[in-house]
């Protein structure tokens, strides 16, 4: 099924090529979901311009396998690496920092393309990373330390907001009324106005 699917999109015009990649991987996960790894591996080292686009839809069909799918893609499409990690990050947005190491392992040298791909997909973790960039003065890049300084530094900025932020009075609040009320058929009776008569503090 890999050289199939693979030969498939290799066929296809360059302009329904995205297309076919899309229709390949989709018909290839329906027939066995367990292949997803593999067509898109061998799409991408038939294809690598369809990498992305082969790793992105499915992640996005099998997110549990984001990881794999990724690995697969950017060992047969190293060129694309960064391309690679946008896609199935957008896809499976969870599993950004596993994606990212496994494609950083998988392609030596792609630290810092992978880690901008990460942030292009989540925006959030941008200021993050370029602030743990900026301690490593020419050091080889660690992927897994730069995210988990990111995620730590987005965790600090939304405590810090929280902890700044006041309740709040917004649509779900209503107003009490003071006007008599039915109550229902059991415990029909009106509520006089004031409340039950309780003694003032």
């Amino acid at each position: 099924m890999p050289a199939r699917a693979a030969e498939l999109v290799k066929q296809a015009g360059s302009e329904d090529r995205a297309a076919t990649t899309v229709a390949v991987i989709q018909a290839a996960i329906a027939v066995k979901p367990s292949t997803a790894p593999s067509v898109v591996g061998a799409i991408a080292h038939s294809v690598p311009d369809m990498a992305a686009v082969a790793a992105g839809t499915a992640a996005a069909e099998l997110p549990k396998q984001a990881t794999a799918i990724a690995k697969a893609a950017a060992a047969a499409a190293p060129s694309k690496a960064g391309k690679i990690v946008a896609a199935v990050c957008k896809a499976a947005p969870k599993d950004y920092r596993a994606v990212a190491v496994i494609v950083a392992q998988t392609v030596p040298g792609s630290a810092k393309e992978v880690l901008a791909a990460v942030t292009s997909a989540i925006p959030e973790l941008k200021s993050g990373v370029e602030s743990a960039l900026a301690a490593y003065s020419g050091e080889s890049v660690s992927v897994a330390a730069v995210l988990d300084h990111a995620t730590a530094s987005v965790a600090m900025e939304v405590a810090k907001g929280s902890s700044v932020r006041g309740p709040t009075v917004g649509p779900p609040f209503v107003a009490p009324s003071l006007t008599p009320t039915t109550i229902g058929p059991l415990t029909s009776g009106e509520v006089p106005t004031g409340g039950r008569g309780y003694a003032k503090p």
